[in-house]
């Protein structure tokens, strides 16, 4: 029986671990933390969104980094199979806004618990507590590589023929996320990409971004730009903080801007009613000051905006804030209302791994088997989810990632292959 060691007890190395031993291998799963899928317990705030409802081939929208390799282990391991996975195993799913799958006890630990019930019902063997140094690789007689093992923090080497490496990035630290696997993979022989994190808030630089600190807003758009060339824009839900912006739409504009944003600062602009142009905007405006023209400015524009957001845009808007509306001038109003169809502030960095969700750049998927996750350097040797070169946005993705490479590699390991998929797949020549 073949020996497949798994460094790493997250998404990718506990969904592998249980596809591995059920195909015939005798599977060893290494995690240093003291209990599995630590940094799964607390995605999506606690509730998990472990991947997206949406049509499969619409996945691959919402992948940012090096979507064509993910072809054939998505469609070798859809997001519909990872939600009939879980379900057959006894987790209740529900679909909530924008395709988003959480199980319905709005728990991580059920998926945490499926997991884990899968792999000891599949014979994995779990190693707690326990952390990988580095990979053992040896030259075989043709000069190629070959892996043969791993050493442990403790000196002891074990023996494998098939080694998984899916310890994750280097987000949430705190959860066993430390790079080991950059480190390992580099040891080995392979290029590890620039990292930074992504999905991640936004620092600002203006000094009344802090003010509207805890402030939510819905239903607006977010607008990022690089001089006067639009480089994101989005319409959602977004909050301030004492550094500078966060919530769903910043996430998402952290992984496609992150890069920029390490060389430039960006022009950002929030659109406060995107539902009303700037000509609706003044005509609703024009009735407010009808109704109440000896009222002063501040109390008309009150209408307009959260209580929080009101002393900023009478800032910003240059309108006196005890001025009567009667003596407002044209010019006057169509200045504060450009403020408030693209409320300005300049975005000048990201924040650390500390809050990223995810780590952009990793394993140089050139060097990987796009079918199976093997190294094209060192025979034996696979990566799975989020120690590739692979992110996407929020929504479910990610984790969809680490799923479908964690069978991909799972899969190509086992020695008798019952999934057909993978093969079929490949076959449509779509990588």
């Amino acid at each position: 029986m073949k020996r497949f060691l798994i460094i790493g007890g997250g998404a990718a190395g506990m969904l592998a671990s249980v596809y591995a031993a059920r195909n015939g291998m005798e599977v060893h799963l290494f995690e240093q933390n003291e209990k599995l899928g630590k940094k799964l317990f607390i995605t999506g705030k606690g509730r998990c969104n472990f991947t997206n409802g949406c049509a499969t081939e619409e996945l691959f929208e919402s992948f940012i980094t090096n979507p064509r390799f993910l072809y054939s282990a998505v469609y070798g391991y859809t997001n519909y199979d990872v939600i009939d996975f879980f379900e057959t195993a006894g987790v209740k799913t529900k679909m909530e806004r924008g395709g988003r799958m959480f199980p319905l006890s709005d728990h991580s630990s059920d998926i945490i618990r499926a997991l884990e019930q899968q792999m000891k019902k599949a014979g994995v063997k779990i190693h707690l507590g326990s952390r990988v140094k580095r990979l053992l690789v040896e030259k075989e007689e043709d000069g190629n590589a070959r892996i043969t093992g791993i050493q442990l923090d403790n000196g002891e080497k074990i023996q494998g023929e098939q080694v998984l490496v899916a310890t994750g990035g280097n987000s949430y630290p705190s959860t066993g996320s430390t790079g080991d696997g950059y480190r390992m993979a580099k040891e080995s022989g392979h290029t590890v990409t620039d990292l930074q994190p992504s999905l991640v808030p936004m620092v600002t630089a203006e000094e009344y971004i802090p003010r509207l600190q805890g402030l939510s807003l819905k239903n607006v758009t977010l607008s990022l730009y690089d001089g006067k060339k639009c480089v994101y824009e989005d319409f959602g839900e977004m909050m301030f903080t004492h550094f500078g912006i966060t919530g769903p739409l910043v996430l998402s504009a952290s992984a496609k801007v992150g890069k920029l944003l390490k060389k430039k600062y960006l022009t950002a602009r929030i659109d406060l009613k995107p539902a009303l142009t700037a000509e609706q905007l003044d005509a609703r405006l024009l009735r407010e000051f009808e109704e109440g023209k000896n009222k002063q400015f501040k109390n008309v524009a009150g209408s307009l905006f959260p209580a929080k957001l009101l002393p900023v845009m009478l800032d910003l808007g240059g309108i006196a804030p005890g001025k009567k509306v009667h003596e407002i001038t044209r010019e006057e109003r169509a200045g504060f209302i450009e403020k408030t169809k693209a409320f300005p502030f300049t975005v000048t960095g990201l924040r650390g791994f500390q809050e990223a969700i995810i780590t952009k750049g990793g394993v140089q998927v050139k060097e990987v088997d796009p079918k199976t996750m093997e190294s094209k350097k060192t025979k034996g040797l696979y990566f799975a989810g989020e120690v590739l070169d692979l992110d996407a946005l929020t929504g479910g993705y990610n984790l969809q990632i680490a799923w479908s490479t964690a069978h991909a590699a799972a899969m190509a390991a086992a020695p008798t292959r019952t999934s057909l998929k993978v093969d079929a797949v490949s076959a449509t020549g779509m990588v």
